[in-house]
């Protein structure tokens, strides 16, 4: 049950993560930052980015078999790796309409999807 409550907790990080990094594109997008200064929209950021870390840093302790988790260290990066791009791929084709995904796209992911094949044979 650790494994699942580690990939939970790397989800809900990325969550905030794809919002602290890209967010401030759409609420430019959306004319509600536009006159915002850069620092200010960094430290909104940063604020944002506390919450990605309350919950990766949790994720990487109960996971890492250094606290007797269930992943190695090369795995929960793989892990994290993946989960963060599946989750970026779903936000931002959300958020922003003008994104699209494309087989090049597809074709990356089947790739990270092997290295995790990797990664995880003995």
């Amino acid at each position: 049950m650790t494994g699942v409550w580690t990939i939970l907790l790397l989800v809900v990080s990325n969550i905030f993560m794809t919002l602290a990094w890209y967010g401030n594109l759409k609420l430019q997008e959306m004319n509600i930052i536009t006159n915002w200064p850069l620092i200010l929209i960094i430290l909104a950021s940063w604020g944002v980015a506390l919450l990605e870390y309350c919950f990766m840093i949790p994720a990487n302790r109960m996971g890492s078999s250094i606290n007797g988790g269930p992943f190695s260290l090369f795995q929960l990066k793989i892990m994290q790796e993946v989960i963060s791009l599946t989750v970026f791929t779903v936000m931002i084709t959300f958020m922003f309409k003008g994104e699209h995904l494309h087989w090049n796209h597809v074709a990356a992911f089947l790739c990270l999807i092997a290295a995790v094949y990797f990664l995880f044979r003995k």
